[in-house]
Parts: C-alpha cells; sequence; structure tokens
C-alpha cells in the first residue's frame, strides 16, 4: 500500500511540474514579447465627424 501511496505522490509531483513549468514558459514568453513590440506613443485623439440627423 506504501508503494502505491508513493506511485501516486510521484506521478501527482510529475504533473504538477510539468504544468509550472509550461506556466513559466508562458509567462516568460508574453513577457519578453511585450518587450520586444514597438511601444505605441499618445496620440491626440481625432474626433470623428458626426451626420447630423433629420428630425
Amino acid at each position: 500500500m506504501s508503494d502505491l501511496l508513493n506511485l501516486t505522490m510521484l506521478i501527482a509531483a510529475s504533473v504538477g511540474s510539468l504544468a509550472f513549468g509550461v506556466l513559466a514558459a508562458y509567462g516568460i514568453f508574453r513577457v519578453g514579447f511585450a518587450l520586444l513590440r514597438p511601444q505605441q506613443e499618445a496620440h491626440a485623439v481625432k474626433p470623428r465627424p458626426e451626420v447630423a440627423g433629420a428630425s
């Protein structure tokens, strides 16, 4: 019974480690690509012309 518990804990630790590695890689790539993306400059917002409706 002890061997079965040890095997279960080993599998759970392996899956947890894999999930943590995948999530850490995802976060690193997100930050890396965000830094590579050109920064957007603050532009003045141009007002859009509106069509006057006849009422």
